[in-house]
């Protein structure tokens, strides 16, 4: 009777090390870095808490973006504000799609984040965004995005 619960336990412990590596290869589970959004990737390291600023206006493309090489894609923005277009990276596609606030073209927003150049252009690496009266909050104000699976206390 030992032998077969034994037998029994391997098994499944076998078949959820198989569910679990099928996850990971197929994209379904983020583990530490986001896909290289992480706050120690390259293009994280780009979000400089110096150059924060906040800009309000409307929402003319909502649309994925890849911003470096290997990343996974993300959300992007275009908005259009009184004094200019801007390009506006909200985070990885898997995290934005799982809120609870939707933004499209039209809506009206107010974007707090890092103002870099990005491919020579202006763009905005987004800390929040306020939508009437929700937000959607993505990074810290040092810069560290919420979805980190790999947030450390020793910083």
């Amino acid at each position: 009777m030992k032998k077969i619960n034994i037998l029994i336990a391997v098994f499944a412990i076998v078949c959820l090390i198989l569910l679990v590596t099928e996850s990971f290869a197929q994209g379904g589970m983020h583990w530490r870095g986001s896909g290289c959004w992480g706050m120690g990737s390259k293009y994280g390291r780009m979000y400089n808490p110096k150059t924060v600023e906040t800009i309000s206006g409307e929402v003319i493309i909502v649309d994925r973006i890849t911003p470096k090489k290997g990343m996974r894609y993300g959300v992007h923005l275009m908005v259009k504000t009184e004094k200019e277009e801007i390009s506006v990276h909200l985070g990885p596609g898997w995290y934005i799609e799982n809120q609870d606030i939707r933004i499209e073209p039209k809506d009206k927003i107010v974007v707090k984040g890092s103002r870099i150049s990005f491919n020579g252009k202006p763009a905005i690496i987004a800390a929040e965004v306020m939508k009437e009266d929700k937000i959607l909050k993505l990074r810290d104000e040092n810069g560290f995005p919420v979805w980190s699976s790999c947030r450390s206390r020793r910083r």
